[in-house]
């Protein structure tokens, strides 16, 4: 089998993210109306199941660099392949909630080992020159499962089981794929430390790691807002029909595609600015839901903003961190990711009793001036554009 080009390399990685992140994570609650409707299921119960996959990406991410350096990228990359296939599968063919929610866990665990498995892999495979674009347009992967999954939801809404089941054998061409294709766990590049030695990690690089996973952890609070409150402010805030609030993370999704240029913003504009710019637009995607949750073209152009910004950051964080811990690629993403995800979890709860009492638009006002704010402390990551990506000088 020949080797992975840094293109074969970007498209195998952004289709095992997509199935990933996209499939196996985020399309759970597009489907989740359809899930009630079929299984006894009270919305007590639904919150429950729904932050499953939280708590089994947090273990599943930490694990993830231990596991990629004993099993190797093969073998790595094939087990968070099937274990969404079997995730999905059990969604698909769930009789009662505790399947459902074993199907949902599982799934969680796919997410969390894929992203760290995939910088190790595009650290083996890939010039370092082309790294940062490599990377970027994986991560952006998870747009794409998100855009191909929105017509599955509209066409399938009410025969999820079969939507599931077509996402299951998805998963399990896209783990053929990395069995067939991704390098094996012997490095490409040299160097004397075993297979199963952890990467040393100096103390200018665990600063920057800190500060980068701190404004992760900020995103993250921002972003839960939309995540989890778009659709219900314009269905009940608007009145959008739920067919446009379904067509609005198509726009997610494909907004999201532009986050594949986050290497190359790293490189054209710097490490800050970049970062800043991810966090305006999607603060101006909230502020413009706020003003016009009625207006369908607007919500859609909301949307497509903030897909862009939010895939722009999450290219961001996973470039800038292997870029930071360069001989530790597997290890660099976790911290961010974890941050960003444990923002969430945070940002949620407090964007649901703002809107409890104060409404729709006055929360996503406030979410979006908190992402300005942040946008402001990005002064931290202020490095000169020509410095080397290992920091060797540390981060101003």
């Amino acid at each position: 089998m020949r080797p992975l080009t840094p293109l074969g390399m970007a498209t195998l990685g952004s289709g095992l993210i997509a199935i990933t992140y996209g499939l196996a994570r985020f399309v759970f609650g597009l489907f989740l109306p359809a899930i009630r409707g079929e299984m006894v299921i009270s919305p007590t119960m639904a919150g429950v199941i729904g932050a499953l996959p939280f708590l089994s990406f947090v273990v599943a991410i930490l694990a993830a660099p231990w596991l990629t350096r004993r099993a190797g990228v093969r073998a790595s990359a094939v087990t968070a392949a099937c274990l969404a296939a079997v995730g999905l599968l059990t969604i698909a063919y769930a009789p009662v909630p505790l399947l459902l929610a074993a199907g949902v866990l599982t799934c969680g665990i796919s997410t969390g080992l894929s992203s760290p498995v995939m910088a190790e892999a595009v650290h083996r495979v890939v010039p370092s020159g082309l790294r940062g674009r490599v990377n970027a347009i994986i991560n952006a992967g998870t747009s794409l499962g998100i855009a191909l999954a929105m017509p599955a939801v509209l066409v399938w809404a009410d025969a999820w089981r079969s939507a599931y089941s077509g996402f299951a054998a998805l998963a399990a061409l896209g783990a053929l794929a990395a069995l067939l294709y991704l390098p094996r766990g012997k490095r490409l590049a040299t160097t004397s430390r075993s297979r199963s030695e952890a990467p040393r990690v100096n103390r200018t690089q665990w600063l920057g790691i800190v500060r980068l996973s701190g404004l992760a952890g900020l995103m993250g609070i921002v972003s839960a807002a939309y995540w989890v409150f778009a659709p219900d402010a314009v269905l009940t805030g608007g009145g959008l029909l739920p067919r446009q609030a379904a067509w609005m993370w198509l726009a997610v999704g494909l907004g999201g595609l532009t986050g594949a240029g986050a290497g190359d913003l790293i490189s054209r504009l710097g490490p800050a600015l970049s970062h800043a710019l991810g966090l305006i637009v999607m603060a101006a995607a909230m502020a413009l839901l706020a003003m016009a949750p009625g207006h369908f073209p607007l919500a859609l152009a909301s949307a497509a903003l903030f897909g862009a910004g939010y895939m722009t950051l999450t290219g961001f964080y996973l470039v800038r961190s292997t870029q930071i811990m360069v001989d530790a690629p597997s290890l660099g993403p976790v911290w961010p990711l974890l941050a960003t995800s444990v923002g969430q979890v945070a940002g949620s709860p407090l964007a649901g009793r703002l809107i409890g009492s104060e409404g729709h638009d006055t929360t996503f006002l406030l979410f979006a001036s908190l992402g300005l704010t942040a946008a402001l402390l990005s002064w931290g990551l202020r490095e000169d554009r020509q410095a080397s990506p290992r920091l060797s000088s540390g981060p101003a």
